[in-house]
Parts: C-alpha cells; sequence; structure tokens
C-alpha cells in the first residue's frame, strides 16, 4: 500500500463513510516543536555544545547537515517521542521540524535520514562524550544560578537504573538484582530542584557504586569552582552506594553524606529492642501500623572509625520492617529519616527520563555510541523539562513529562511557507491552548496565573 493510499470505514453513527489518506501536504502532529526550539535557545543552545564535540567523520564537499543539525534533529525527534532511529525516515519531511532545524518548511531540502543517524551516534568516543557530559553540567551550574546568587547548599542526588540490553551489545552482562542482561547507567540529579547534572554509562555486571566516586570528585570540584568553598554539599544515595570510600571521601572534604544500608545481623540486633517496642505498641492499637525511628553509632569491620547510622523499625499488617541509614547529619532521628526518604522523588524523574524520554532505549552496539545516546536523551530531558518548569512558575501544575508532551507538543497543525513568513495553523479544538497562552507570559500578574492554572482532572 502506498503512503496515500486511501482507506475507507463507516460508522454506525455517522451518516457519511469516512474516506483516510496520508495526503495531507505540509502538515505537522508536534506542532509544540517550536516551544522546545525556543527552551534549546533559552538554555544556551544545548544542542550546539552538544554538538561541538561531536567529531566529523564525513569529508569531502558533499556534505549536506551540519553537525549542529543533526543533533538538534534527533534530540528534537526523542523529545516528541521518537526514539528510534528509523523515525527520521519519515520525520525528516516534516515542515515544522524542519524549520526549527533550520531548514525552510517547503523549499529547502530533508533532513536527515536514519542511515546519517546512525553515522552520527557511532562518531563520538570516550573523550567526547566526557566532554559532552561536561557540557551538561555546565547548563546545570548556569541554570542553578541564574538568577544571579550562587546556591547556598547543594544537595546531591545518586541513583543507578537498568537498561535492558537489545542483543549482543558491548558492555551488556547479567546483572543478579536485575535479573535480566542490563547497561546499568548512573543518574545523579539535583536534590532540591529535580535537575538532571549527569548521565553516565557503564557496563551492565558493575556494582551499582562502580565510579560513583570519580563522578562525585569531579561534581564537587567543578561546583567549587563555579561557587566556592563555602558552598555547602551534601550526597544522598541508596544503600548501593553503601561504601567506604564514599564515606571517607565526604568526611575528608567537609561534604555530608545521607546513605542506606544493607542490613546485616548486627544492624538487626541494634534495632530489636525498637522493633520489639513497635510490635508492643501495634497490639495496644489493635494492629494499628506503627513506625518508631531512633539512632545510635555503628562500626563495620570494613570502617576506621564508628558512624552514626539511624534505623527504623515499622510494624505492618504484612509484617514488620527494618530499615537503615548511615549519616553525617544530626538531625533528630525521625527527621533525618523523613528527609532521607524523600530521596525517592529522584524515583520519580528517572520514571520521566527513561519512560517519557525513552532513556532506556539503548540499542547501539558501541558501548560509547549508547553513552552518546544517554547524552541525547539527557538533553531532551532538559528541554521538556524547562518547559514544565516555565508552565509551573506561572501556576500550571506540575505534570510528568509524557503528560506535558501530550498537552503541548502533540498539537496537529499546517504549515506554510509564505514569502516573508511561515505560518503555522494548528487544531482548533487542541485543549493545549491554555499552555501556549501561559508560555506567553514572562512576568504574569496574578490574575493572569489564575488562567493559566489547569484543573485537576486536566
Amino acid at each position: 500500500m502506498g503512503d496515500c493510499a486511501t482507506q475507507k470505514m463507516r460508522f454506525e453513527t455517522t451518516p457519511l463513510a469516512l474516506e483516510a489518506a496520508f495526503d495531507g501536504g505540509k502538515l505537522t502532529s508536534d506542532g509544540g516543536l517550536i516551544w522546545l526550539a525556543k527552551a534549546d535557545e533559552e538554555l544556551g543552545n544545548l544542542c550546539e555544545k552538544i554538538a561541538s564535540h561531536v567529531p566529523e567523520w564525513r569529508k569531502g564537499p558533499s556534505i549536506r547537515h551540519s553537525l549542529v543539525r543533526l543533533v538538534r534533529q534527533r534530540v528534537l525527534q526523542i523529545a516528541c517521542g521518537y526514539e528510534d532511529q528509523n523515525d527520521s525516515d519519515t520525520l525528516r519531511r516534516d515542515p515544522l521540524l524542519k524549520l526549527v532545524c533550520g531548514s525552510l518548511p517547503e523549499t529547502d531540502g530533508d533532513l536527515a535520514s536514519q542511515p546519517t543517524i546512525s553515522r552520527l551516534e557511532n562518531a563520538p568516543d570516550a573523550r567526547a562524550c566526557l566532554r559532552m557530559a561536561e557540557a551538561l553540567s555546565e547548563l546545570y551550574l548556569r541554570e542553578r544560578s541564574k538568577d544571579g546568587a550562587p546556591p547556598e547548599r547543594i544537595l546531591l542526588d545518586f541513583d543507578a537504573t537498568d537498561d535492558p540490553a537489545h542483543g549482543d551489545q558491548e558492555g551488556a552482562y547479567y546483572h543478579g538484582y536485575y535479573e535480566e542482561h542490563i547497561l546499568h547507567p548512573l543518574l545523579v540529579f539535583d536534590g532540591d530542584t529535580g535537575q538532571l547534572i549527569t548521565a553516565v554509562l557503564r557496563a551492565g555486571n558493575t556494582h551499582a557504586s562502580r565510579g560513583a566516586l570519580a563522578v562525585l570528585r569531579r561534581i564537587v570540584r567543578r561546583l567549587r569552582e563555579a561557587w566556592g568553598e563555602e558552598v555547602q554539599i551534601e550526597i544522598r544515595a541508596d544503600a548501593g552506594f553503601a561504601v567506604p570510600e564514599i564515606y571517607d571521601y565526604c568526611e575528608k572534604e567537609g561534604i555530608g553524606y545521607t546513605i542506606g544500608l544493607i542490613s546485616n545481623p548486627r544492624l538487626e540486633e541494634i534495632a530489636q529492642d525498637l522493633l520489639e517496642q513497635a510490635k508492643r505498641e501495634s497490639e495496644e492499637r489493635e494492629g494499628e501500623k506503627v513506625r518508631l525511628v531512633s539512632g545510635g553509632s555503628y562500626r563495620a569491620l570494613s570502617w576506621e572509625h564508628a558512624r552514626r547510622v539511624i534505623y527504623k523499625a515499622e510494624v505492618l499488617e504484612k509484617g514488620t520492617n527494618t530499615r537503615f541509614v548511615v549519616t553525617s547529619r544530626s538531625d533528630e532521628p525521625e527527621e533525618l529519616y523523613d528527609w532521607y526518604i524523600r530521596r525517592g522523588e529522584a524515583e520519580g524523574w528517572i520514571k520521566d527520563f527513561k519512560r517519557a524520554l525513552k532513556a532506556d532505549r539503548l540499542s547501539c552496539h558501541r558501548f560509547w555510541a549508547n553513552q552518546f545516546r544517554l547524552i541525547l536523551h539527557a538533553a531532551a530531558y532538559w528541554l521538556m523539562d524547562a518547559l514544565r518548569r516555565k508552565l509551573v512558575e506561572v501556576g500550571v501544575r506540575r505534570m510528568q513529562l509524557d503528560t506535558l508532551r501530550l498537552s503541548l507538543i502533540k498539537i496537529g497543525g499546517r504549515v506554510r511557507q509564505l514569502l516573508t513568513k511561515v505560518r503555522l495553523h494548528l487544531a482548533s479544538g487542541h485543549p493545549g491552548q491554555r499552555l501556549w497562552h501561559c508560555l506567553l507570559y514572562t512576568s504574569p500578574s496574578p490574575r493572569d496565573k489564575r488562567q493559566c492554572r489547569l484543573p485537576s482532572s486536566a
């Protein structure tokens, strides 16, 4: 069947038969692309900064697409929900995607096809990927202090996640915890703002803490170079990062830490009295849930000295539960534990990164090609998150990025190239009109904010 083959359908509820064909002409299904391009510009042309570190593999005068255009095309496609390279074969003709990538929608040639995109992703080596990761970190530094005042405190949320393998890929190995063959990315977010600081790809058989200290050292060094030694830095992580080398480094550098601990018989013995108390209180309350939190000193055999440990004893309908955290903080036990479990917000950010931006679609064979792809997905995350932040600033409730994409980006429209301008005719009935209205306000009044606020069912 050709692209324009007509399909005929009849519905019982409509008086006339329906005919459908892909012959509408210069239409786009992603009218919100212009906001993504605007976000890239306001972030200091992120795509251009990434492209500046991509090695040029092409030679001769026949190069049709600049590296900047290729990177922008790929990042914008990912942000729109097209994670496969093959999608470029049809999207390369999308008139609005062409426009935001620097080409006129009707008179200029099409964008790059899948083979060129594939060669792009295989061009970077380890050094190039490192420079791109540094570009992401520099973006974070600029955005974190864009109000002109450096932050007094930075909270680093470290987390590892799984990326299921797509066949026989470099670095893909079986991981017992996830019970599948994976690549094993390390992600670092700002725990207060949710901004993605870096994304590092690792082999599938590595421990969660593998390379974390090296990444932490680089981040700390750059934070202090940017904002001075007085900036307070703290790390928060789960039990996968509970290794002495991280504690030792943090204590030496004056960095706060709160990290989960894997339970063991000695820790369970420490928490036993608190657990018995929780059981008694639960019985007195006729089986109600009871959670008690306390703290004490603990020294593992691999530690040079004792450290403060906070432990929770909980009685639930399904049984008892104990958890342990090692920390340098001096907060009251219950307050500290409640603060620690807020690191669960980072799991929501990872969900956005992996589900909405398809960051687990690392299907290249070469390891460094997949590291580059991870950076491309991180760039797409930054663009989408920047739009979300702008909307939140004017009173729109925070949305998951896939919801934001449906509400703001996925709008059908007709693109017309005129003599002096390009006109975009958007679907008149699309409910995302309110979000477009909100993004046009830079300093909305309270009344404007009320107009921008979405109902809870939106």
